[in-house]
């Protein structure tokens, strides 16, 4: 592989601790609802989407529903856990909206890390951050309401494919919202009367990005500033 894929983890590693994992990792093409892992699949590898690609947790819940707990992007990966390895997946992990994404092995990725406790440190700090994310999901379902979480994810959509057109189906943001197709589909209905989004076949298109931020939740910007803590200092450390 030459030069850094576009993931954001990744790029942040120091030159020598991308060196020790260059040789092990693998650029694949995925499509949209390729399934990485199904609940209970030993996990022997991580993946770092790039570029647009990001990847969701989807958890099982009663009457044979999913709700979608976790969305991963170039920002992140796939695969890393604070304990060792190897573990087993809790949820479905299927590719959200399909492109690259950079394969490593993890028996490589626990090898290498045995060398440097660098690298060992960012994967460690990227876990706690991936954990506070969960945990401040957990929050906003219980404090906040469909419309502010709906505006939440569809930006936290937009943030990881930069681009304003969303391919976000209504029942795919039902899934995302834990409720019905029909809920789903009045929320969007709302937010296009005020001209804040319009909808394509397959996919949503921001009008008014302001109107719809101001209409979300803070928890994007609370994850968002864990992430450049906690990551920014390990970056830090490691200049």
């Amino acid at each position: 592989m030459t030069g850094r894929p576009q993931n954001d983890l990744l790029r942040q590693l120091a030159p020598r601790d991308f060196e020790r994992l260059a040789p092990h990792l693998q650029l694949v093409e995925l499509e949209a609802n390729h399934i990485l892992h199904h609940p209970g699949d030993a996990v022997g590898a991580v993946h770092f989407p790039c570029g647009p690609t990001f990847v969701s947790f989807a958890v099982p819940v009663e009457d044979d529903r999913e709700v979608e707990s976790l969305l991963v992007g170039r920002e992140g990966a796939v695969g890393i856990t604070a304990g060792r390895t190897p573990w087993l997946a809790y949820s479905r992990i299927v590719v959200k909206l399909g492109g690259t994404l950079v394969r490593l092995p993890l028996r490589a990725l626990e090898q290498a890390q045995q060398r440097s406790a660098a690298l060992q440190e960012m994967f460690s700090r990227y876990a706690d951050c991936q954990f506070a994310q969960l945990l401040q999901n957990a929050a906003c379902n219980a404090a906040h309401s469909i419309e502010q979480r709906a505006a939440k994810w569809i930006i936290s959509t937009q943030q990881h494919i930069g681009q304003a057109e969303i391919p976000l189906t209504h029942e795919q943001l039902a899934g995302i919202l834990g409720v019905s197709r029909s809920y789903a589909s009045r929320v969007i209905q709302m937010f296009k009367a005020r001209g804040i989004l319009a909808t394509r076949r397959g996919a949503i298109l921001i009008l008014d990005a302001a109107a719809l931020d101001a209409r979300a939740c803070c928890c994007n910007d609370w994850v968002k500033k864990h992430f450049d803590e906690v990551l920014g200092r390990a970056t830090a450390a490691d200049g």
